[in-house]
């Protein structure tokens, strides 16, 4: 993803008459040792009649020599240059382990190094030739503490930003540079003279150091820093100096006192030298005459690759919009009323190695993250709605349920929650605690409110009797652990555990109001609830007291069955409830409640369940009320209000490594491109990212989902509901692409994965799936002409859009809550698309819906009739390179052109780099080798035990990149890999030939294939079958080549694709004479395997074939 840019320099010398121009040596060619890659250079002077030749200083620096033979009025030399600013880790490098900390006595260089270094030794001379470094270059130096055992790159940077600290910076136009002591003593200075003060303060510390004369060149951020400055507004570039020092193991290592940052790719040397004066641009002298200077120095891009912070130019942007504008118009012409949801994820941007942002799904920083987003949202989306902490969804194997933030708003635009300042975050410290009692003081507001007598708010306690329980199911002796909390039975120990059941007795540590629906439907009754101990006593644990009522001891017969709400009941508006609560037998009243407890300082109150939205917006009104009266803010949580159309919610929930927002539904794209932009920016704000890195830089989503839900504003509108044959074309045309299941999918895919498509599990999974296609057909007519049957969908659908272990819910296409029959929740007509990660930019999620509009609007006028296709090996074999994937989907885009969507191939482009990035390219014998990460499905293991249960690990040792070559006559050349020929497809182009490499990275102890050691390095050759040689090879490392050991993944994209690229050797090959019959055979053994064409497996070559 790198960027190519065009510079520009030129200077140009007006004279009042012709004059004779003496020799001129100019200095700026990108020097020797240049890191950043230079396409193109060029140099062209004025006059024409000139003479030039290129020549290396001594210390091999480019310099170009001009003479003039004639008088001239003017002279310009135009520099040109054409640099692919690939990112540079100035970090990367090792330190020879002797110079690693920085010595007491200083860092002394071996003999011969120091005898090779000598000229950038000797000290920088302040008031003449001998004379050392001044008086204050000496002092700054003397109040520079250097503690014992600090690494030596630790010393570097402090000392480069000690510069940056006490000189600023100012553009001095004066030729020159000032001496050290006087940029100290004024404290300002032009980029050459803090560079030459940090030269003289490295020699005087012992190291060598040389001043630099170079092109900075400095882009535009995509993106404002959340901390630190963002950088320049545009982009920018002109001459620059800076420093360099000689760290053995290292080598030169560029520092920039200017900015206190080190070199990196945006710095290009033209000259380093022991003296300023040696590095000087441009040199050389005229006749006596006038003359006028004229210089500029631009920068322009010419060329990126699609990039996450910046994936479409505003121009391509525009045109998106649009053509989603014309996709709803469509929409909303053929009356197909769908609405669009999704489940954004994601993750924290200041830690990304915590166990609750990689694997675990809770945690204490996750948590406060969650609350900022959802205080944030609150603000943007919802200034009168509410937010309520509920528990989500219960996975097995853990505790307790999962929480979860939802956020509440009324559609009609009427408050549901006033003052906000009566909203408490549990999460986010600087509340002032509320008295013991204010649970009490709060219901009996409410009470009061609803008319009900004070005697109906009853003290909750814990119940002291399992306590003793649990003494009585202690063993006999003395415990093992002398600190365990119910000591030996003395009467000592008796005499203090009653007096703590007495304790406990006296002090409620809840307050219960019961609170139901009447049976008429007329208002609000409270059950007058008799037990048996005269008073209420919570079940142990620690969950909410809500959770916790003794329900089956306030009855003896069952309680009044309860109704989930049906979501196509819902009415048009929301009345305003009000009357007077009466008192009921508890005998036939549902065991609810509303229930107040002071939790960590905080008041809680527990919502009991409704069953109609109106009841729940009545309440809600009369909490707030009564926390005005009271004064205290109140973290609300319990049973969430029913599903209506007529509340809007977004909830937060935990997710193992993620946070995920499960994001109101929109009506069209121009309402959701809003929505989008506020998540998106918002999340940022609150620290939160939707991008991850791992160790060796990869760069990846979230490792959650982006979900896609498509569906109606109510159960009744969704056009799946109302046209079945709509989810027949979607799921038909799915199933002949598969770039739609993997190119917006994750790592994880295949059989195994949580978004299987339909034809990766059983194998007759496609000729029963043509069964029910018929069956919907026919049931629903053309066109879903005959009269509805909701159910029908389902009954045809449920049993087979499964992962192979049957579960519904882990599909790519998942119809949980389209019409189930299970209950009212399940029956909201939406249709969930799993197969969709994280994109990192919110415009590819624009794209990823306006693609799914677009299929929408195409198969509500034009129903798909096509054959189910069986891809067979195909399936992961090519369709899991990105060349077929990307044609597979510019196929795709191309059905929709013609049909009338003009969804354009190019914004997909941002998606196949971010999938697929380029590894690397070398050029043989006019042979281009590409290669590019491929996707390799991951297997789930068999069950092992571990410290909290069974579990089932994934097999992610397995590798796969992709080749291609361009330009290679198959008949002549043969690429391989690590000796095995590698089994090439033809394409659509004959200069085009692909193939895939699977191959071990690493060796887990646990894997489908534990013995099997790795393939790595991956050496790639081409190899003339003519001439029996390799013409030259590239080398791919799934480590750093030099050894080192990264602890922490990158902190940004930038850094991660410097660890990328360092993987990537364009180097490599065998060589003299090659044994083209061993050649020839592996290829004939390869070529009869029965594996997927075009992908050699390693692991499979040096076993099953060997």
């Amino acid at each position: 993803m790198s960027i190519k840019v065009a510079l520009e320099h030129r200077t140009s010398y007006t004279f009042d008459r012709p004059v004779r121009v003496y020799p001129h040596v100019v200095r700026l060619r990108p020097a020797p040792h240049c890191r950043t890659p230079v396409d193109a250079y060029s140099l062209r002077i004025e006059p024409d009649e000139h003479f030039i030749n290129w020549q290396q200083d001594a210390v091999g620096n480019f310099l170009a020599r001009l003479v003039f033979p004639n008088p001239t009025r003017r002279l310009t030399i135009t520099v040109g240059l054409i640099a692919d600013l690939k990112v540079i880790n100035p970090f990367d490098f090792f330190i020879e382990d002797w110079a690693e900390t920085w010595p007491a006595q200083g860092l002394r260089y071996p003999k011969e190094l120091a005898d090779d270094l000598e000229p950038y030794l000797r000290p920088v001379d302040e008031d003449g030739d001998g004379s050392g470094p001044g008086k204050l270059v000496r002092a700054w130096l003397d109040n520079f503490s250097v503690a014992d055992g600090t690494r030596t790159i630790d010393l570097l940077v402090a000392l480069n930003r000690a510069v940056n600290a006490d000189v600023a910076y100012s553009v001095r136009m004066e030729p020159g540079v000032q001496t050290p002591d006087h940029t100290l003593r004024t404290g300002v200075g032009s980029c050459r003279d803090s560079a030459w003060l940090l030269v003289s303060i490295l020699r005087r510390l012992g190291l060598a150091a040389r001043f630099v004369s170079g092109y900075l060149v400095q882009l535009a951020s995509d993106v404002e820093a959340l901390d630190g400055p963002s950088g320049p507004a545009a982009d920018f570039t002109d001459l620059h100096a800076w420093t360099e020092v000689y760290i053995p193991g290292a080598g030169w290592i560029g520092l920039d006192p200017t900015s206190g940052l080190f070199a990196g790719e945006g710095h290009i040397p033209l000259a380093a030298t022991p003296q300023p004066a040696s590095a000087a641009p441009i040199t050389g002298g005229t006749e006596p005459c006038e003359s006028v200077l004229e210089f500029s120095n631009t920068v322009t891009r010419i060329h990126e690759d699609p990039r996450v912070t910046l994936p479409y130019t505003d121009e391509a942007w525009q045109t998106i919009c649009e053509v989603g504008r014309r996709v709803d118009d469509r929409l909303a012409a053929g009356d197909v009323r769908l609405t669009i949801g999704g489940e954004p994820t994601f993750v924290s941007v200041d830690d990304q190695v915590a166990e609750e942002w990689t694997t675990a799904a809770d945690g204490p920083h996750k948590r406060r993250r969650a609350s900022d987003l959802a205080a944030r949202l609150k603000a943007e989306w919802a200034p009168g709605g509410l937010i309520q902490r509920g528990q989500g969804r219960w996975y097995p194997g853990e505790p307790l349920p999962r929480w979860q933030i939802a956020l509440y708003w009324r559609t009609d635009g009427r408050p549901l929650w006033s003052d906000d300042t009566l909203l408490a975050d549990p999460w986010t410290d600087g509340s002032d605690p509320v008295d013991a009692d204010a649970g009490y003081h709060l219901l009996a507001g409410v009470a009061d409110g609803l008319g009900l007598p004070l005697s109906q708010v009853r003290a909750a306690y814990e119940d002291p009797l399992h306590r003793l329980a649990a003494k009585a199911r202690q063993p006999d002796g003395d415990p093992v652990d002398p600190a365990d909390d119910l000591a030996p039975d003395t009467p000592a120990s008796r005499a203090a555990l009653l007096a703590r059941l007495d304790e406990s007795v006296t002090a409620p540590v809840a307050f219960v109001l019961p609170l139901h629906r009447r049976a008429d439907g007329l208002g609000w009754a409270s059950a007058d609830w008799r037990l048996r101990r005269g008073r209420i006593m919570l079940l142990p644990g620690d969950s909410p007291a809500g959770l916790r009522l003794p329900l089956d001891s306030i009855s003896w017969r069952p309680p009044r069955p309860a109704f989930d709400a049906d979501p196509q009941a819902a009415g048009d508006r929301l009345p305003t409830e009000s009357g007077t609560a009466v008192v009921e037998d508890p005998d036939t009243a549902p065991p609810t409640a509303m229930v107040a407890e002071v939790r960590d300082g905080l008041l809680h109150l527990f919502m009991p369940p409704t069953e109609a939205l109106e009841h729940f917006v009545d309440l809600v009104a009369r909490v707030e009320a009564a926390a005005t009266k009271a004064g205290w803010p109140v973290v609300l949580e319990g049973y969430d209000p029913p599903p209506d159309p007529r509340l809007r919610s977004t909830t937060i929930t935990p997710d193992p490594g993620v946070i995920e927002v499960n994001v109101a539904p929109t009506a069209s794209f121009a309402e959701q491109r809003q929505q989008l932009e506020t998540l998106y920016e918002q999340a940022r704000l609150a620290r939160l990212s939707t991008e991850s890195f791992d160790v060796d830089g990869t760069h990846g989503g979230t490792g959650g989902g982006n979900h896609i839900t498509l569906g109606g504003v109510t159960p009744a509108d969704s056009p799946l509901l109302r046209r079945p044959d709509l989810l027949v074309s979607l799921l038909t045309y799915w199933q002949r692409h598969p770039s739609l299941s993997y190119l917006f999918a994750g790592r994880f895919v295949g059989t195994t994965s949580q978004a299987p498509r339909v034809d990766e599990g059983r194998a007759e999974a496609l000729y029963e799936l043509e069964i029910a296609f018929a069956e919907i057909t026919r049931l629903a007519g053309p066109f879903g002409g005959n009269a509805p049957r909701p159910w029908m969908i389902d009954r045809a659908l449920r049993h087979l859009l499964t992962d192979i272990t049957g579960n519904t819910h882990r599909a790519e296409f998942c119809i949980d809550k389209l019409y189930s029959p299970d209950s009212p929740r399940g029956r909201l007509g939406l249709l969930e698309l799993r197969g969709f990660e994280m994109p990192p930019h919110l415009r590819m999620a624009m794209v990823q819906s306006l693609l799914v509009r677009s299929l929408v609007a195409w198969f509500w006028d034009e129903p798909l009739r096509a054959p189910l296709i069986r891809h067979g090996a195909n399936l992961h074999g090519r369709y899991l390179l990105p060349h077929f994937l990307i044609h597979d989907i510019a196929d795709v885009a191309a059905d929709l052109r013609a049909h009338g969507i003009a969804f354009e191939t190019s914004w997909l482009d941002p998606f196949t780099e971010f999938r697929f990035p380029r590894i690397g390219t070398a050029v043989f014998d006019g042979v281009e080798i590409e290669l590019r990460g491929a996707i390799e499905p991951w297997n789930t293991l068999g069950e092992e035990a571990t410290a909290t249960g069974t579990a089932r690990y994934v097999d992610s040792s397995v590798e796969r990149i992709q080749i291609r070559v361009i330009g290679a006559d198959r008949h002549r050349y043969v690429v391989t890999v690590n000796g095995y020929p590698a089994p090439l497809l033809a394409t659509d182009n004959p200069d085009i030939h692909v193939g895939g490499v699977r191959f071990k990275a690493w060796q887990p102890p646990s894997a489908l294939h534990p013995t099997i050691s790795t393939d790595v390095p991956l050496q790639f050759e081409l190899v003339d079958l003519t001439t029996g040689t390799s013409r030259g090879g590239c080398t791919y490392h799934v480590a750093h080549p030099g050894g080192r050991a990264y602890d922490e993944p990158p902190v940004n994209a930038v850094e991660a694709e410097a660890r990328r690229a360092r993987r990537f050797e364009a180097t490599g090959f065998t060589p003299g004479k090659l044994d083209l019959s061993d050649i020839r055979e592996k290829q004939a053994r390869i070529f009869t395997d029965i594996g997927a064409p075009g992908i050699l497996d390693l692991r499979r070559v040096r076993t099953v074939q060997r």
